[in-house]
């Protein structure tokens, strides 16, 4: 049961998490790391290093940095694709990082074990079938996110608006939304729909803590209403801002070139010459659906509370426009 108290607003994520809103900053590669992580953190939330994008010796610096900056809880986004994996999985657990959220893999593989060494276990998915799945595979709380989300998305396109109602049927543990969400009263939307906490991506990417390129924060802020779209389907489909690069991809789907020269065109390290080195023509531009309606950068403390003073007014008066 979900309750205002005067700390803030206590449910089963904030207990599950010991935070005070349950408002979590996603671990976006090329954005999130311990800067943001520890200003989202500082201000009521929870804040993600994102693993994604980071060697295991650099993992580990921000790691140690967040803990000099903060005391408050944190979590590490772990993609389980990832070449160093078992180097990671073994900082995480000699750094005794309190919560490890998964995402494309399978969370039986490193669920049990993370959660042996005390660890909460979250995984991302995109469909209520693998909700399903994580939670027999022991997971403490399951990310449901929709394709208006930024970056690699889940093949099914279910909007967040149904996702997020399908998953609740289906699973008893506890469900954070994803996926288009930017404010207090889409926040307030997803906990009407059955979710328990929101994670946002897109928002904090336009921040000065997020560490990717200004460059890329201001692409973000100029995206209007239909300037991103799901591509790259026949590799794995990601969301991105319509850029050169973009346009690219687009012509060579249009002239049905296999899956080989896709792989080719994208390249190494696309997303990091667009996202942290700022090259917005040629580089990949990861961003959500939600980023026309966000239109300055400002601290992540401030996102923070304009997005729970909202759900608060919206919580008292849904009606009120």
């Amino acid at each position: 049961m979900a309750k205002f108290t005067e700390s803030g607003f206590g449910n089963r994520i904030t207990d599950l998490f010991g935070i005070k809103y349950p408002i979590i900053q996603a671990g976006m590669i090329w954005a999130s790391g311990w800067r943001l992580a520890a200003a989202v953190s500082e201000a009521g939330g929870l804040g993600i290093i994102g693993a994604g994008s980071m060697y295991p010796d650099t993992l580990r610096e921000h790691i140690q940095k967040y803990k000099n900056a903060s005391s408050k809880p944190f979590a590490v986004n772990l993609p389980l694709l990832y070449p160093s994996l078992e180097e990671h999985i073994e900082i995480i657990i000699s750094e005794k990082v309190p919560i490890v959220f998964t995402s494309a893999g399978n969370p039986k593989t490193w669920t049990s074990k993370l959660k042996s060494h005390g660890i909460v276990v979250v995984h991302v998915v995109s469909s209520a079938k693998f909700a399903l799945k994580c939670q027999d595979a022991g997971v403490d709380a399951v990310v449901a996110e929709g394709f208006e989300a930024g970056g690699h998305n889940g093949r099914e396109e279910t909007t967040t608006l149904c996702l997020i109602p399908s998953v609740r049927q289906r699973i008893t543990i506890p469900l954070i939304a994803a996926g288009g969400i930017a404010t207090g009263r889409a926040m307030y939307a997803m906990m009407a729909l059955g979710a328990e906490g929101v994670q946002i991506g897109s928002r904090f990417v336009c921040t000065p803590e997020a560490s990717s390129h200004e460059n890329f924060k201001q692409a973000v802020v100029a995206a209007a209403e239909g300037d991103t779209l799901l591509t790259l389907k026949e590799l794995t489909p990601v969301r991105l801002i319509k850029n050169k690069f973009f346009k690219d991809v687009a012509a060579a789907e249009e002239n049905c070139v296999s899956p080989d020269e896709l792989t080719k065109l994208l390249g190494r390290g696309r997303a990091k010459l667009g996202m942290f080195e700022g090259d917005t023509e040629e580089g990949e531009l990861e961003i959500g659906q939600v980023s026309s309606i966000i239109n300055e950068v400002k601290p992540a403390a401030e996102v923070v509370k304009e997005i729970w003073e909202e759900f608060k007014s919206t919580a008292a008066n849904p009606f009120m426009y």
